[in-house]
This record gives structure tokens, C-alpha cells and sequence, in this order.
């Protein structure tokens, strides 16, 4: 387990926009994929986004389509998470994640690697 590392939450008001970063350890590992999922308080895991390492594929889950936008950098080791129009409902901690798979951030939120997380409240 590599520990990622994000920055970027804060509280925001309903439609507000936030911007999330993760930060993996350089010439440790190269992830083929990295991205978000997030978890509410008494709420499962979900995914968010993710991207893979040429930056050419996202994937997004339903409710992020639309309003979130995630990107990675040319070195292949940042992740942002760029999001608009933000609800009550998108209140929850955020989990910066990597993994070879893709599927296993944004479906399954079992990825290999993740860290501490950052808390975004709407209200």
C-alpha cells in the first residue's frame, strides 16, 4: 500500500466550485490509473472519477457527469479533481486512489493504493 497524498477540500456553498489534488510518491510506482471515490458519513464507499495514464480515458460515475472534470499531469503522477455546481449530497470525505484497473476506482472502490482523504462539505 503507497499512501497518496490529497489537498484541496473545503466547505462551500450550494453551486460553489472546489478543486481536489493527489500527489503520488515519484519514481516509486507508476499507477496506470488513478482517481477519486468518496464516502459519506454511515455511507458505503462510491467512486467518482478516474483517469488513466496517458490522460486520454475518464471515467466518471453518474451523479459526477457533467460537473465534475478530472485531468492528470504530463509527469503522470498528479490527479486533479475539478468540481462545479455543488449540492448538499456531495458532502463527504474524498479518497484520492490508484490501481492498474480503472473499474477498481470508479466501480468497485477496492483500489490497491489510497490516502487519507479530504472532506468536502456543501452547505
Amino acid at each position: 500500500h503507497v499512501q497518496l497524498v490529497e489537498s484541496g477540500g473545503g466547505s462551500v456553498q450550494p453551486g460553489g466550485s472546489l478543486r481536489l489534488s493527489c500527489t503520488a510518491p515519484p519514481n516509486i510506482f507508476s499507477p496506470n490509473c488513478m482517481g477519486w471515490f468518496r464516502q459519506a458519513p454511515g455511507e458505503e464507499r462510491e467512486g467518482v472519477a478516474a483517469v488513466d495514464a496517458a490522460g486520454d480515458s475518464q471515467y466518471y460515475t453518474n451523479f459526477a457527469k457533467g460537473r465534475f472534470a478530472i485531468s492528470r499531469d504530463k509527469a503522470k503522477y498528479t490527479v486533479h479533481l475539478v468540481m462545479n455546481t455543488l449540492k448538499p449530497e456531495d458532502t463527504g470525505m474524498y479518497y484520492c486512489a490508484a490501481d492498474q484497473r480503472c473499474a477498481a476506482i470508479v466501480q468497485t472502490t477496492t483500489p490497491r493504493h489510497w490516502g487519507q482523504g479530504t472532506q468536502v462539505t456543501v452547505s
